[in-house]
């Protein structure tokens, strides 16, 4: 008798439990990613899906995985983690992906925004801390270490005040609806997706459509890269 409601009761139990965030794990140090795998192992709603030690076999992980959440490095053997990133966000855009980096080069921040990361975080991080780096970031939020705002927002800064005549623009910008840029804009104040709701007054699904639009309009992948673009051809202004 009580086994036949332990049953049902999981049953209901299960229909209403959201599906695992699924992750992979991209790191050329094995106890890197031992020490990742024992931190995501212990949440309940992450799924380790599977690991990869360089960009080249990331990318046929990634494929066979089909993993919600990509936590990678960036200097790897055989192919780096931007070419991997760009190769992945060109064959499921959906798939966040993480650069989880002992880099603080500006260098290699810009060209992992333009290559589609979703955040950039340095291997300083607590462990204990990853976990909800992978929620925030699924959640549709774009992550940045402290330690490396600053060289972004110098970047914004740069772009913004940039003269019309030293952009060269081969093609016009994408028009963007003006409830699509109103949404822009609050983005490029590092707002996610619940507060923009409700500053808007709107839901957080439409939030969402809306933020979808934006970059398939800017032809990119990730909420950073579309405030990037945005300033640099005068689409936004946020002082």
């Amino acid at each position: 008798m009580s086994t036949g409601l332990g049953t049902a009761g999981q049953a209901v139990d299960a229909v209403r439990r959201p599906e695992p965030i699924r992750v992979l794990i991209v790191d050329d140090h094995a106890l890197f990613r031992r020490g990742l795998e024992m931190v995501l192992e212990e949440e309940d709603d992450i799924e380790l899906v599977g690991q990869a030690s360089d960009g080249a076999e990331a990318r046929e992980r990634a494929g066979e995985s089909l993993p919600d959440v990509v936590l990678m490095d960036i200097r790897m053997p055989k192919s780096t983690g931007i070419d991997a990133c760009r190769a992945m966000k060109e064959a499921a855009p959906s798939t966040k992906i993480v650069m989880l980096t002992i880099s603080d080069e500006e260098e290699d921040l810009f060209e992992a925004i333009r290559a589609g990361a979703s955040g950039y975080l340095l291997k300083d991080i607590p462990l204990d801390e990853v976990a909800e780096a992978v929620r925030s970031v699924h959640g549709g939020q774009s992550l940045i270490s402290p330690a490396m705002a600053g060289k972004l927002l110098t970047e914004f800064a740069t772009l913004a005040r940039r003269p019309d005549e030293e952009r060269v623009q081969q093609v016009p910008p994408p028009k963007l609806t003006d409830r699509e840029m109103e949404v822009l804009k609050l983005v490029a104040k590092g707002m996610n997706n619940r507060d923009i709701a409700r500053e808007l007054f709107i839901s957080e699904n439409t939030v969402k459509n809306h933020v979808r639009n934006i970059l398939e309009k800017l032809q990119i992948h990730s909420r950073m890269e579309a405030v990037m673009i945005a300033l640099r051809d005068k689409l936004i202004d946020i002082g």
